[in-house]
Formats: C-alpha cells, sequence, structure tokens
C-alpha cells in the first residue's frame, strides 16, 4: 500500500515536467481535482472486507490521489514562476499546513464528532473541488492569460505586456539580463549561458533534449540535497519511528499505539514552522541541513537499537527537529531556484526538481521494510518487546 502511495507521484514527477507543457493549466486543475476527487471516491465506498478485489479497489484509489497529488505539486510550484516569491512562501506555509490539518480534520470527524471512516472520506472527497474553485475565482489569471508561450512550454511573464489595470502580485523581479539570475551571481550567468534554448520551430525531441540539459543542470546543487533529506526523513519515519518506544510507565502515553501517531504529528508540526518560515529565513546551503538529517536518522537508529536516550521527550524533541531540517530544504531548494535559475528556465526547474522529494519518498518506503523489521527483532532479542505490542 505504501509503494501504491508513491510510486505513481513519483512516476508522475519524473517524465511529466518534459511534456506537461502541452496541457494548460486550467485544464491540469480540472483534471486533477477530478483524479483525485475519484481516487477518494474509490476508497470511500469500497466494502468493508478484506478480500483480495476490494483491496485491488482500494489501491487503484490510492494511486489515482498518488498521481493527483504528483502532477498538482509540479504544476502548481511551475506556477510559483509567474507570481514571484510570495506565492513561494505561501505554497511552502500551505504544504506544512495540509499535514496539519488533513491528520486533524480526520481525527475530528472520526474522533470528537464520531463520524464513520467512510462519511469522514465521502466528505472530504469534496476538498479537491476548492483548488478549482481557487484557481478559476481566486488566483489572479492575468499573468498566464498575458505570457507568450514558447514552443517549449516554459516561459516567463514580461510584466511590460500586462494591462496597467491588471491586478496582480508584482512580479516584475529586480533587472537581470537574459542570462543572470536574480541574484547576479556568475555562477549561475555562466550556466544559464550553457542551457540551451529551444525556438519555436524545434521538434518535440529538440525540446525534449533541451529539458533533460536543463534537469541534469539541476541535479548537484538542487536535486541531490533534497532526495538525501527525504530519504533519511522517511526512513526515520516509516521504519525508525514505529520502534521508539519506551515503557510506558516513562511516557505520557497509555498505550503503545499512541507514541507513532505523537511522533507524526510532532514531526509535521516542525515541517509547517520550517516551510513557513522561508519569507523571513533563507538557508543557501542545502547540503548541510540534508546532511543534518542524515544524522538524526542515525542517531534515532542507534536509540532504537541500544536505548540510550534517556526519555521520551527527546525523542520528541529530535523528531522535532528533524521536521524542521525537512521542511527547510524543501522550501529552499525551491527558493533558490527561483532565484538563481534564469528566468527562462525557471518554470521548467521548479517542476522537474520535486521529482527528488517523490523519489526519496520511495526509497524510503523499499528501505523501511527492512529498517523496521530489522530494528523491531533486534529489540525483541535484548528484552524489549515493545513493538510487538499494540
Amino acid at each position: 500500500m505504501l509503494l501504491a502511495d508513491v510510486v505513481p507521484g513519483f512516476t508522475t514527477k519524473l517524465v511529466a515536467p518534459y511534456v506537461v507543457h502541452v496541457v494548460p493549466y486550467n485544464v491540469r486543475v480540472i483534471a486533477l481535482a477530478a483524479i483525485s476527487v475519484c481516487g477518494m471516491l474509490l476508497i470511500a465506498l469500497s466494502p468493508n472486507s478484506q478480500d483480495g478485489a476490494t483491496i485491488a479497489v482500494r489501491m487503484v484509489g490510492v494511486m489515482l490521489a498518488s498521481l493527483s497529488c504528483g502532477g498538482g505539486e509540479l504544476s502548481f510550484l511551475g506556477l510559483v514562476h509567474y507570481y514571484g516569491h510570495f506565492a513561494l512562501a505561501a505554497w511552502g506555509s500551505g504544504t506544512g499546513a495540509a499535514g496539519l490539518i488533513g491528520a486533524g480534520l480526520y481525527l475530528v470527524t472520526t474522533t470528537w464528532i464520531g463520524l464513520s471512516e467512510r462519511t469522514s472520506l465521502l466528505a472530504f472527497s469534496l476538498l479537491p473541488l476548492v483548488m478549482v474553485v481557487s484557481f478559476f475565482l481566486v488566483l489572479p489569471l492575468d499573468p498566464l492569460k498575458n505570457s507568450t508561450i514558447k514552443a517549449d512550454g516554459y516561459e516567463r511573464v514580461n510584466s511590460a505586456e500586462l494591462p496597467d489595470n491588471t491586478n496582480t502580485i508584482d512580479i516584475d523581479e529586480p533587472p537581470f539580463s537574459e542570462h543572470e539570475g536574480l541574484l547576479g551571481d556568475p555562477e549561475s550567468s555562466s550556466a544559464a549561458a550553457a542551457t540551451p534554448k529551444t525556438s519555436t520551430s524545434s521538434s518535440f525531441w529538440t525540446q525534449l533534449k533541451a529539458n533533460l540539459t536543463r534537469a541534469r543542470s539541476l541535479f548537484i546543487p538542487y536535486m541531490v540535497p533534497l532526495l538525501i533529506v527525504y530519504i533519511a526523513e522517511y526512513t526515520i519515519n516509516q521504519g525508525v519511528a514505529p520502534t521508539l518506544l519506551f515503557p510506558l510507565d516513562r511516557t505520557p502515553f497509555r498505550e503503545y499505539r499512541s507514541f507513532y501517531p505523537t511522533y507524526n504529528a510532532i514531526y509535521q508540526s516542525g515541517v509547517f514552522v520550517s516551510r513557513t518560515s522561508v519569507a523571513v529565513l533563507r538557508v543557501r546551503q542545502l547540503y548541510a541541513p540534508s546532511l543534518l538529517q542524515v544524522a538524526n536518522l542515525a542517531l534515532l537508529a542507534a536509540h532504537a537499537a541500544w536505548d540510550f536516550l534517556p526519555s521520551v521527550w527527546v525523542v520528541f524533541a529530535v523528531v522535532f527537529w528533524e521536521g524542521l531540517l525537512g521542511g527547510l530544504v524543501y522550501v529552499n531548494t525551491f527558493a533558490e531556484i527561483s532565484e538563481r535559475v534564469p528566468p527562462d528556465d525557471r518554470e521548467f526547474s521548479l517542476s522537474a526538481t520535486t521529482v527528488s522529494d517523490s523519489g526519496g519518498i520511495c526509497i524510503a518506503g523499499v528501505l523501511s521494510m527492512a529498517v523496521e523489521v530489522g530494528l523491531c527483532r533486534w529489540q525483541v532479542r535484548h528484552g524489549r518487546d515493545y513493538c510487538t505490542r499494540t
């Protein structure tokens, strides 16, 4: 089920940035919302049984939701190109809040209000429609309508082409030359000069080659640190966190099942804080927090094996720090792209780099299946069987 949740999104992010420009944003938004609604309805309306057919239907629903999520992330991050840095800060804050709000809504409807899981999911299936309403009625569409779309489908908006009475966010950023990043960084300029531009007469294969060249230039500075941080944090979340258990009399919990959702809530809180912070705090050395996340993975895995941290509250602090680092790398990666990548390459670059987070989650999912089982067996052999209890 885990791989069904992440592989379609990863595949979408891997392939779509090179071809998705042929589909207008308005069509994409409607299609992605419809796919998301269908996925949630398949899960909600499937029978409450564990036979093979029912599980298959639910997995299809999960895959549709993952497909919509992956396509939505790369599309909306591409849109950030047209609306400036405020849009990126809003995106970071919104995606950071999504984990908290999503988990909170489910808790409220099922535990506090007392609705069944099916009823709750049926109600939530209407939420993707908010995306359609937001795009067509809330988002200023003039930047998209007035932009000149090249053959490769990725083009910056020229603010001089906008009418005087256009009510949009100011997207006319600091002056730059054709091959200069927003910061005027010489390395950015030289890298931009080496990036091929496709003409309106270019064939599809020429455009594809140009975009692959663009992606290659993104790999080391942006994709790798984002990949590293996601592998580390999702291996913690999926493989190590379920084994971070203490005797109940040393914790605020009454059941062992309470540990994992608490860790998840604390982690999501850290993600929200750090993704919201991009407006006031910028991190430009992306590898440093990524490697710190690897250190978190090593620390928590070592504790799961040898039980040396004195209290669950220490684990709470580390898990919150984990969320901070993950959100920090995510939002600052795209902030760096928005500033350093030349305007004509920026929309594609924002979309293409999203493959790293889904790729990291996929790799972590595979690793976690072995990590959780291995750590739990190790603990049982050494007299700590908490991971086998409920």
